[in-house]
C-alpha cells in the first residue's frame, strides 16, 4: 500500500450547508501535507470524517487502507486537536500511562515519550498546574502511542512558544522520515510553508489548490519583488535605470515582475555593477497564494 489517507471525491452536507463538495485528496507514506482553509472552509468536518466521528454522504475514504472510525483505521490513526482535555489532577506521566494502557502498550513507555515532546522535566508535576504550551506537549506524547502510520493534527503548535514550535517541527520531520503520513492544519502560514511536502487549500468546501509550494506559485502567477539597495552616493543613478521601482523611506528600490521577466531584469540590475550594494529576491510567500486562491473562490 502507497497511500496512508485516500480521499476521493467527498462530499458532506449539514441540512442545507454543502461542508465538503467533491473533495478528493491523496497522502502517502511519509508525506506531510498542510490543511489550509478559513474558518468554515471544511477542514474540521474533512477531520472528523477521516477519524470516522462523522458519516459522509458520497465519495470514498480509505484510511490505512480501512473504513474509517473502524478497528483497523483506529489503530493507525493518532489525532491531536486544537485544545487537548486531560485530567487536571493526574500528573503528565500517569496521563500518558493511562493512554499506553488503553492502547494495549507498556505503561513503562511514559517516560520515553514524554522526553520526545521535552516534558519530561514536568512529567510528575499535576497538569492542572501545566500551561496550555505544556498541555499540547501532552497531547503530541499521546499521539505517538504505538507509531501510527497516519497523524491528523488540527491547530498543533498552538499554545507553544517559538523554539518549541521548532522542536515540534523537528519532531514531524522525524516521524515523517519513518514513514508517517501527516495532515496538518495551521493558520500559521509561516510554519507550514518550509515544513511541509504538499499544501491542500479548501474554501467553501472545495479543493481550491492542491500541490506542492513551487507549483501552486507557478500556478498563481503572483508577481516576484527585488529589492535594490543602492551604494552610497548612487541613489539617484539607479532610480533613474529603473523609473518604474517603487522607493522606500529606507532608499531601497522595488521593482516587480512576472516571473518569466526575473532572469532579465536580474541582468539589468548586475550590470549596474557597484552602484548596487545588495540585491534580495523575495517569492510570493504561502500566505500570498493561500490569499489568491481564496480570492479566487470569493472569499
Amino acid at each position: 500500500m502507497t497511500s496512508t489517507l485516500q480521499i476521493s471525491q467527498l462530499t458532506k452536507s449539514f441540512q442545507s450547508v454543502e461542508a465538503l463538495k467533491d473533495v478528493s485528496l491523496t497522502l502517502g507514506l511519509g508525506k506531510r501535507v498542510a490543511l489550509l482553509g478559513h474558518n468554515g472552509a471544511g477542514k474540521s468536518t474533512m477531520m472528523k470524517i477521516i477519524l470516522g466521528l462523522i458519516p459522509f454522504d458520497s465519495g470514498s475514504v480509505a484510511v490505512c487502507g480501512a473504513a474509517p472510525g473502524s478497528a483497523g483505521a483506529r489503530m493507525q490513526v493518532a489525532y491531536l486537536p486544537e485544545n487537548g482535555s486531560f485530567h487536571p489532577a493526574l500528573t503528565g506521566e500517569e496521563q500518558i500511562r493511562y493512554y499506553l494502557s488503553l492502547r494495549g502498550e507498556s505503561p513503562k513507555l511514559a517516560m520515553g515519550l514524554l522526553e520526545r515532546v521535552g516534558l519530561a522535566h514536568a512529567a510528575r508535576r499535576r497538569i492542572g498546574g501545566y500551561s496550555k504550551g505544556m498541555r499540547q506537549r501532552v497531547g503530541l506524547a499521546q499521539t505517538l502511542i504505538g507509531k501510527p502510520r497516519l497523524l491528523v493534527l488540527d491547530e498543533p503548535t498552538s499554545g507553544l512558544d517559538p523554539v518549541s514550535r521548532r522542536d515540534f517541527y523537528d519532531l514531524l520531520d522525524g516521524l515523517a522520515a519513518d514513514g508517517a503520513a501527516i495532515l496538518l492544519s495551521s493558520h500559521v502560514l509561516t510554519e507550514v510553508e518550509a515544513r511541509t511536502d504538499r499544501i491542500v487549500i479548501l474554501s467553501q468546501g472545495r479543493l481550491a489548490a492542491e500541490g506542492t509550494l513551487a507549483e501552486l506559485r507557478a500556478r498563481a502567477a503572483l508577481p516576484v519583488v527585488l529589492v535594490v539597495t543602492p551604494a552610497a552616493g548612487h541613489e539617484a543613478a539607479l532610480a533613474a535605470a529603473f523609473p518604474e521601482a517603487a522607493g522606500g523611506e529606507d532608499g531601497r528600490l522595488r521593482l516587480s515582475c512576472e516571473q518569466a521577466e526575473k532572469l532579465p531584469l536580474l541582468s539589468r540590475i548586475t550590470a549596474q555593477g557597484g552602484k548596487v550594494a545588495d540585491l534580495d529576491v523575495i517569492p510570493p510567500s504561502l500566505e500570498d497564494i493561500y490569499s489568491h486562491f481564496s480570492r479566487r473562490d470569493g472569499q
